[in-house]
């Protein structure tokens, strides 16, 4: 059956990446479809029921500031909401939500099947049709043919997807969810090689099975930042999730177990997510531990089942139940799904532009696990860039690339395309060098007018993103040409806060002693802002000589290593970095960048450091 219409864009799969890149491509005018194995699991969460984490909630803040939906559907259906590294710098804040997983789904699908422009349709892609080097549409293990003039393949676990439980083996792109091998076929004839990576997921169990006493007890931040800043209020009731450990017991019956999962009997061979480890993993390759973190978390306010986060592995269901069962907490604890590995393919991201196009094929665009990515928000953050330069090549434009500099997905991207992966790629704020310039609270001053310009944004976002603007650069005037008068009523204020001056100071000045944050300088001057407004305020006063000293850095030559200065004991920099360091003696930042295997992460550290060192002379 040959359908007459012919689609702007098709998307190939409904997970993360499939939602973000249909609906950037929809809104953006373009005549969409969206193919799914299952509508009613569009937008589903399979593994943690969560958003954001460390570099991950940058990924979703850079998106919510493009126009992305993840950061509104995870405000709406939130139910637990972190702030993590808050005791560090603001470089390194990075926003995690609990979701209520079934709520997240359902109102993903809400949005998609009201979008104008986006139809929706279930189906498995059989095969991807070319016409001289240019995709023209695909066909349907149905007998269906889509006609097309761009294609965008989320296909994540599902091409090629095994799972594996023990020794038993299953074609399956989720558990009893179909995979879809003829896709994976049809890549190859058209010449995309695999490469076959692994994830994991934990078992289900069941909450009344389960002692929480004596556990740790993690709760919703008193004050929540959501991750869209059109987010007025979290509505939803905040729940509790709780920590506990492995212990030895657990690793023995985990160590006797492997010998029965064919990843570890030597039956299949897979590359793992290094930084989400199956307890195989964690318990074989890290013998000296003698226990491991495990997080128990609610999958939403109206179910039963709850997530061991920590605790995937592909072990048979009797020794998961065994090992589940020794850990505090879940010594009764009832299953009511297994843990599982799952094995799919995936292609080199080298092969791709930065825009996501295939090299190979004009027209196909590759997005999310397919990739090699791992997680939920690395996936939605390249589905979202290759919706939106799917529609600029349609209208002949220029590819929207994103560079390190200005966000974490460029440093995903780049990252992607220019190394490649042989293991399943996870995003974290110590890949990006600029990570002080790209943080979370500043994600609409560096993002925003791209997605006013593609008609991402609301021109009522924007005029109010420009209205804050404008209001905390005067707030930061103020502070600069506002004096404090030292007085005997000040010094007693002062004292309070263990802060003597010896002079009258501006407010600025005195906002960047780190004793004092911007509300405590307000008791001084009155008047001031409140909420995302001032955070950016302290921000921006506090590090403004850091993130002065970051914008340097394509001018790195000019940037001196002072004679006196050291390189031991500076806290981020490797040991390996520090001895070259000192074996070579740059003269200036230009020169120890190009040292043989220092990366600007490195020279990003000792600029900041170069930095408090000439402050304290």
């Amino acid at each position: 059956m040959i359908f007459e219409k012919i689609y702007d864009v098709i998307v190939i799969g409904a997970g993360h990446a499939g939602c973000e890149a249909s609906l950037a491509a929809a809104r953006m005018g373009a005549d969409t479809l969206l193919l799914t194995i299952s509508i009613d699991n569009i937008a589903l969460m399979p593994c943690n029921p969560a958003i954001g984490g460390i570099g991950k909630g940058n990924l979703v803040k850079d998106m919510d500031a493009l126009g992305g939906e993840m950061g509104k559907n995870i405000d709406a259906t939130g139910i637990q909401f972190r702030v993590l590294n808050k005791r560090k710098g603001p470089a390194v804040w990075c926003s995690r939500a609990q979701a209520d997983k079934y709520l997240y789904k359902e109102r993903f699908q809400h949005i998609i099947f009201n979008t104008q422009s986006l139809s929706v349709k279930q189906g498995i892609v059989k095969d991807i049709l070319v016409e001289k080097g240019e995709v023209n549409g695909v066909t349907t293990e149905c007998g269906q043919h889509f006609r097309c003039k761009k294609i965008v393949i989320c296909g994540g676990t599902f091409i090629g997807g095994e799972i594996f439980i023990g020794d038993n083996v299953m074609s399956a792109g989720r558990m009893y969810e179909p995979s879809s091998t003829s896709l994976s076929l049809s890549l190859k004839k058209i010449g995309f090689e695999p490469i076959r990576l692994k994830t994991d997921t934990p078992a289900r169990l069941h909450i009344d099975s389960l002692n929480f006493e004596g556990l740790e007890v993690y709760k919703s931040d008193d004050v929540i930042i959501p991750f869209s800043t059109e987010t007025t209020e979290i509505t939803l009731p905040q729940i509790e999730c709780y920590g506990t450990y492995t212990n030895e017991a657990t690793h023995e019956v985990i160590r006797k177990a492997a010998e029965e999962s064919m990843f570890y009997n030597g039956a299949r061979e897979s590359n793992g997510p290094r930084y989400c480890p199956s307890m195989e993993d964690k318990v074989l390759k890290f013998p000296e531990k003698t226990g491991h973190k495990l997080v128990i978390e609610p999958e939403g306010l109206n179910t039963k089942e709850v997530h061991v986060n920590g605790f995937s592995c592909s072990i048979p269901v009797e020794a998961q139940i065994k090992a589940y069962r020794t850990v505090k907490g879940m010594e009764k604890a009832k299953f009511i799904r297994p843990a599982y590995a799952i094995q799919y393919d995936a292609f080199q991201p080298t092969n791709l532009y930065h825009s996501y196009e295939s090299k190979k094929v004009k027209g196909l665009y590759f997005a999310g696990q397919v990739n090699g990515t791992s997680g939920y928000e690395e996936a939605a953050a390249q589905g979202f860039m290759a919706g939106v330069n799917a529609v600029l090549s349609l209208d002949k434009k220029d590819s929207f690339i994103l560079g390190r500099n200005e966000s974490y997905i460029g440093v995903l991207t780049d990252d992607l395309v220019l190394k490649g992966v042989t293991e399943p790629y996870r995003m974290f704020t110590s890949r990006s060098e600029y990570r002080l310039l790209t943080r979370e609270d500043n994600a609409e001053e560096r993002l925003i007018e791209y997605g006013y310009k593609f008609g991402l944004i609301s021109k009522t976002r924007y005029d109010r993103f420009k209205k804050e603007q404008e209001e905390i650069e005067q707030e930061i005037e103020r502070l600069k040409n506002t004096l404090i008068k030292k007085t005997d009523e000040i010094d007693s204020m002062l004292k309070e806060y263990d802060v003597e001056i010896s002079q009258s100071f501006k407010a600025e000045e005195l906002l960047k002693r780190p004793q004092l944050n911007y509300n405590d300088i307000l008791t001084f001057i009155g008047g001031g802002l409140t909420g995302r407004q001032a955070r950016q305020v302290e921000i921006k006063v506090k590090y403004s000589g850091y993130i002065s000293s970051m914008k340097q850095e394509d001018d790195l030559e000019n940037i001196e290593i002072p004679d006196g200065f050291s390189f031991d004991n500076i806290s981020g920099l490797r040991h390996e970095y520090s001895e070259k360091l000192k074996e070579i003696k740059p003269k200036t930042l230009g020169q120890a960048l190009r040292i043989p295997g220092l990366t600007k992460t490195a020279i990003s550290v000792l600029a900041v450091e170069i930095y408090k060192y000439n402050k304290s002379k």
